[in-house]
């Protein structure tokens, strides 16, 4: 797939959570090897457009499309999304108690290897690899002994989610909020991961409000969400008017 082709392709997508119209009529598309912010006030469906494009249950798609790479990406079960190479970081990562970390990305890296035809990673090279990724990241090496992000500080799972990112490899990445909780050194991880595999060709879909780490990221598109939809789109200069008057000044100025 070239950069010039479409990677994921979202149109008019409705989606409902708890009896709710959430999302209603998300139209969006993100090209191969591109990086897109989404930006837009509390409640105007970002986390909800990650989650059902990852199929989160919970979360049902009522009418639209979604192609990813090709495939229908809403016919497929979350695991098959996940193989097909899309990546979802939450918003607040959940705790799984009784799991340990490194069988849990292990188990999920030769899941994607697997559906790949390829040979599953033994533990010692996959311990080999966590460990030096984990380091580039700020997270101590025993977290990767512990269960998933079982007592882990809001800055850890941010950081756990990167190392899984970093290790899965994926060909999307939706990032929601990833720069939340962390410290100036754990955006700067961030960014740097980000950049880095973006040049690898790397797709992104970045859910953020922080200015700075998105002027660093250098996006090739800004999109804001008001109300389930894309209210309207740009580049690097819509984020700036953003940080600078404010999510209701800018959706009465589109009204007007």
């Amino acid at each position: 797939m070239s950069s010039s082709e479409t990677l994921l392709n979202v149109s008019d997508l409705h989606v409902e959570v708890a009896g709710h119209d959430v999302l209603q009529g998300v139209t969006l598309e993100v090209p191969a090897g591109e990086l897109h912010i989404l930006m837009g006030a509390n409640g105007s469906g970002k986390s909800t457009l990650g989650l059902a494009l990852a199929g989160h249950p919970h979360y049902h798609v009522t009418s639209g499309s979604a192609q990813f790479g090709g495939q229908d990406l809403l016919a497929l079960v979350p695991e098959a999304r996940a193989q097909a190479g899309l990546f979802l970081s939450f918003q607040a990562p959940p705790d799984i108690p009784g799991v340990k970390n490194q069988l849990f990305i292990r188990t999920a890296m030769n899941a994607v290897r697997q559906a790949h035809g390829e040979k599953p990673l033994d533990g010692f090279d996959f311990l080999k690899t966590a460990r030096a990724t984990a380091k580039d990241l700020g997270l101590p090496a025993k977290m990767l002994a512990r269960p998933v992000n079982d007592g882990f500080s809001g800055g850890e799972r941010k950081r756990n989610e990167l190392l899984q990112l970093a290790l899965l490899h994926p060909k999307l990445a939706i990032l929601d909020e990833i720069d939340s909780g962390l410290d100036v050194d754990g955006v700067r991880a961030v960014t740097t991961l980000v950049q880095k595999l973006r040049g690898e060709g790397m797709s992104f879909l970045i859910v953020s409000h922080y200015l700075q780490m998105i002027e660093s990221l250098q996006p090739n598109a800004v999109h804001r969400m008001e109300s389930g939809r894309i209210a309207e789109s740009g580049d690097i200069e819509l984020a700036r008017g953003i940080a600078k008057t404010g999510y209701a000044h800018l959706a009465a100025a589109v009204e007007a």
